[in-house]
This record gives structure tokens, C-alpha cells and sequence, in this order.
């Protein structure tokens, strides 16, 4: 095959545009399926032509490795529930991370220069941070791991050492100065311990409310490492290059407006383990008050205005087709329905317009927080299913460690009904003021299930 190499970079040109136009189709959700084949392609192309590359050795084990990997990936991507999707993307994120820390190890190991050489040890350290890093956000998500932060006494002065230490054996793997007895085998896995350790300390004081900020961010880490590693070689491999470029801004704009939407800047997301202390002085008054299905129907049947405000519960118990079903069914009332997203509704971002876009609803049906706050005083009913966090009113009160993060303002509304399995507290661990307003009654069960019977007893109205 070496004899074809030089279709290498021109079929590399080829990928790039492919995965700009996907990366663009994706920004949509009409256009999003197309654009996911848009970059599959260009990545099944990449990795065919890579076969060209002249003295490439161990092809049997290549092809054997794609076979596995790509097996794995087929059967997990088919079996997967979409409540279980912000887990598969962590532990992708830290597959990606581990085989750009595995790459940068290759390039080191061979011969370098000061600047390729540089070049690898940080997308090694960027790599290997991603990768437990996104292990530990997936441990959270999959609930192996208490969501809560993680944290003790002195956490962020070690933190820091363990950074600074990988960062000198990185410099020493690339110099390797006479006057300091550290071979390559010696400071190179030391090099990737620190670094794999501190991806792991940094995650585990970060709670379980900003897990799809961290899932985003290192996703982001991964492309970063990925374009380095694609310079790191003698001669530079563009199509990482690019590639690692799109995926890294993605996941850093992605980031950043995730955390605006928590009006959270990103250096408290990951230093200041939300979630891990409570608010003290505050009482909530008022109890909880349950409301029978039947009373619930009558509310949602009789209303002129409906918003429904979904959450994470509404993912669990796949309950979006017994929504879409009530929608229907109240809007056949001449019931006027919306709905209320919340940016990071659910565990990762358009998870809810995902699922809701599955059950059919019509992608203008969906508001966003700034559309729809201003209508919530003159709705007359809201449903909340499954949220919690995205709807607690101690985000406007000063001292609550939701202080600031905007929300959706359902309690403006006259009648609050909430869908919940339980008197739990949401993934941030804060009790929520909302369930205790006199405005608010809570409806207990399985998402699914409750919505069912809704759907029954608004038709006998």
C-alpha cells in the first residue's frame, strides 16, 4: 500500500471538510442525524487511508483492535438507554483522553525534538486527565460513586503538588538532563501516574450537579490533546490536527455557555465542590402538600395555559411519549401547552429536547429558560416532571449555594404540580423551597406511570 500513500493528505483534506459540515449539522436538532453520519464518515475514512502510511507495521493487530473497539462501541451505542447517555459520553470522553495519552507515549518513547517533544507531554497531561477525569464523571452519573463532592483537608494544595510534579517529570522526560539520574522508563510512567492521579483529584472534589459542565469540559481536554499529539509527530498528522481543533472549540464553547447558563464561573465548578456544604441558618416554612391524580386532571383539563417543565425523572422513567400523549390530549381541549427547558435540564446538554423530539414533539413547542420565564405569571398551571435543581427558588436567595444560577421561575405560576418519585433532594443535594410553597402541590410516582393515569383521567372531563 505505500506505493498509495500520497492519497493520504488529500483524502485528509476530504475528512476535514467532512467533519466541519458535520460538526455545523449538528448544531441543529433537524439537521443533527445528518450530520453525525457527516463525521462518522469522515472518520471511517480517516482510519481506511491511515492504512496507506508507509512502513506501518502490526497491521493485523490494527485491524484487529478496530474490529474490537468498533464492535464494542456498535453494541454499547444500540444498547444504551438515553438516561444512560451522559455516562457513555464521559467514559467515550475517556477513551478518547486515554488513546491521545497513549499516542503522546509512543511519540515520546521514539525520537523527538524539543518542540515535538513538548508538544506530546502536554497533550499526554491534557489526555491522561481526561481519561480519569471522565471516568470518575461517569462512576457519578452511573451512581457507583456518591454524586457529592469528594473532598478533605489540604485537597487543593495536593492537588497542585501532584500538578507540579508531572509537570517537572514531563520537562525531565523531554530534556533529560545528565545531572539528574531519571531514564525515559523511569520518567515517563511517573509522568503518567501524576498526571492519571491528578485527573482523579480534580474530579472527585466536583459534585454531581456540575457533572455535564465537567463531561463538556473534558471533552474539550480530549480534542486539545488530540490536535497536539497530531503535531507531535515528525511529521505532523493534519487530520488530528483539525480534528482535535473542531472537537476542543466545540467542547470549550459548549462549556462556557453551560456554565453561564449555571451563572457558575468554571473556576468554581472545579474548585468549588457545589454541593458539599449546606446552607446554614435558613428554615423553609410551609409543608409539603400531595394532590390526587384525579384533582391534577381536573387543573390541567380546565386550564387555558400549560407549561410542562421536565428534568431527569422524566428521562429515567421514559416518560416522553406519555407526555407527548397528554399534550395532545390537552391541546384537543383547546388547552394552549408549552414547554420549559432549562439548559442543563437532565444530565447533559438537549437531553430533554432529545427525548421530547423522540415522542414527537414539535421542535417550536420547545422554550428555553429566557423565552419562557416572562410566562409563567400569566400561565395557570405548570407541570414539573422530574425536576428539581432548575426549579429551586433558593437560587434567588443570598447565601444559598444555588445563589445566582438561573432557573426556571415556575413558582410565579398560580398552580405547581410536581411529578416526583419521592421527597428527594435533586443531584445538588439542596432541599428545594418550591415543594413547600402553598402554590405547589406534589404528585408522588413513577413518571411514566402517573403521567398514564393523567392521561385517563383528563379524558373523563
Amino acid at each position: 500500500m505505500a506505493e498509495l500513500s500520497w492519497l493520504i493528505d488529500p483524502v485528509y483534506i476530504v475528512t476535514i471538510f467532512f467533519f466541519i459540515i458535520g460538526m455545523q449539522r449538528m448544531s441543529h436538532p433537524l439537521t443533527a442525524r445528518s450530520g453525525i453520519v457527516w463525521a462518522g464518515a469522515a472518520m471511517l475514512i480517516a482510519t481506511i487511508v491511515t492504512f496507506f502510511t508507509p512502513d506501518l507495521s502490526n497491521l493485523a493487530l490494527i485491524a484487529i483492535a478496530i474490529v474490537i473497539g468498533g464492535g464494542f462501541g456498535y453494541v454499547a451505542a444500540k444498547r444504551v438507554a438515553m438516561t444512560e447517555m451522559p455516562q457513555m459520553i464521559a467514559l467515550y470522553n475517556g477513551m478518547g483522553g486515554g488513546a491521545a495519552a497513549g499516542i503522546s507515549a509512543v511519540a515520546l518513547l521514539g525520537t523527538t525534538t524539543t518542540t515535538t517533544g513538548s508538544l506530546a507531554v502536554i497533550g499526554g497531561l491534557i489526555g491522561a486527565v481526561s481519561f480519569t477525569g471522565s471516568i470518575i464523571a461517569f462512576l457519578k452519573l452511573q451512581g457507583w460513586m456518591r454524586p457529592r463532592p469528594i473532598t478533605f483537608s489540604g485537597q487543593q494544595i495536593i492537588n497542585m503538588l501532584v500538578l507540579v510534579l508531572a509537570i517537572v517529570t514531563g520537562v525531565l522526560v523531554i530534556l533529560q538532563p545528565a545531572w539528574i539520574p531519571c531514564s525515559v522508563s523511569v520518567c515517563l510512567p511517573l509522568f503518567f501516574i501524576l498526571s492519571l492521579g491528578f485527573g482523579l483529584l480534580m474530579t472527585l472534589p466536583i459534585g454531581g450537579a456540575d457533572m455535564p459542565v465537567v463531561i463538556s469540559m473534558y471533552n474539550a481536554f480530549t480534542g486539545l490533546a488530540v490536535a497536539l499529539d497530531g503535531f507531535s509527530f515528525a511529521t505532523p498528522n493534519y487530520a488530528m490536527v483539525v480534528a482535535g481543533i473542531i472537537v476542543g472549540a466545540a467542547g470549550s464553547l459548549l462549556t462556557l455557555n453551560m456554565a453561564h447558563a449555571m451563572n457558575r464561573p468554571l473556576t468554581n465548578v472545579f474548585f468549588g465542590a457545589f454541593g458539599a456544604t449546606e446552607e446554614k441558618g435558613v428554615e423553609i416554612k410551609g409543608s409539603m402538600k400531595s394532590i390526587e391524580v384525579d384533582d391534577a386532571a381536573v387543573l390541567l383539563a380546565y386550564a387555558d395555559k400549560v407549561i410542562i417543565a421536565p428534568g431527569y425523572g422524566m428521562a429515567v422513567a421514559q416518560a416522553q411519549q406519555k407526555v407527548k400523549e397528554l399534550t395532545d390530549l390537552l391541546e384537543s381541549r383547546n388547552v394552549q401547552v408549552k414547554f420549559a427547558i432549562h439548559p442543563v435540564a437532565g444530565r447533559m446538554p438537549g437531553h430533554m429536547n432529545v427525548l421530547l423530539a423522540e415522542a414527537g414533539v414539535a421542535y417550536d413547542r420547545l422554550y428555553d429558560r429566557d423565552e419562557i420565564n416572562p410566562e409563567f405569571p400569566s400561565t395557570d398551571v405548570v407541570l414539573v416532571i422530574g425536576a428539581n435543581d432548575t426549579v429551586n427558588p433558593a437560587a434567588h436567595r443570598e447565601g444559598s449555594p444555588l445563589f445566582g444560577m438561573p432557573i426556571l421561575d415556575v413558582e410565579q405560576v398560580k398552580n405547581v404540580i410536581v411529578l416526583k418519585r419521592g421527597q428527594g433532594r435533586g443531584f445538588a443535594g439542596i432541599e428545594n423551597d418550591l415543594f413547600y410553597r402553598d402554590n405547589t402541590r406534589m404528585l408522588y410516582g413513577d413518571a411514566q406511570e402517573t403521567v398514564g393515569k393523567l392521561v385517563q383521567a383528563v379524558k373523563k372531563f
